[in-house]
């Protein structure tokens, strides 16, 4: 077996968008069903947290992963942290689902898919932020290298013996 590793890649804007279209989505889904929903407040807003911790717990694991893959040092705390919270979010939303009485089998299909969507997407985006930031900076320092050497080559020449 062959370790190849390749140089990122600039991500395309349709994968940019799809990224945010679907975490757009996934969230206005799992949002509207919670606003239309004839649950009590408190449940609304249980299921409003899962989601939200949710959301970090995969960006956060997501980032820990990236950072370990391209040597950045991280702890193994946070990454077991991350990987717990991750997992403990799909817990809180299956036990809350599973144990909603006033919600049929579509409502409950309905909001683990949003949840899914909104996961993945969130992953995806920040992936395309990180990715898209580095290709800034290197742009940047090449707009930079380029701009100095420019500078130099089209400098005139100073008359020996004289000085400012």
């Amino acid at each position: 077996m062959t370790d190849s590793t390749e140089a990122p890649q600039k991500p395309t804007p349709a994968f940019i968008g799809a990224s945010w279209l679907a975490l757009l989505i996934g969230l206005g889904t799992y949002l509207v069903g919670l606003f239309n929903s004839t649950m009590e407040l408190n449940e609304k807003g249980y299921y409003f947290a899962v989601l939200m911790f949710g959301l970090f717990a995969a960006v956060s694991l997501q980032k820990t992963v990236r950072d370990r893959s391209e040597g950045i040092p991280t702890t193994a705390i946070y990454y077991g942290i991350a990987w717990f919270s991750l997992v403990l979010a799909l817990a809180l939303l299956a036990i809350g689902l599973w144990n909603a009485g006033s919600l049929v089998p579509s409502e409950k299909g309905f909001y683990g898919l949003g949840f899914a969507m909104s996961l993945f997407a969130s992953v995806a985006v920040q992936k395309n932020v990180r990715d898209l930031a580095r290709f800034s900076k290197e742009d940047a320092d090449d707009d930079a290298d380029e701009a100095s050497t420019r500078a130099y080559t089209l400098a005139p020449a100073q008359p020996e013996g004289q000085q400012f």
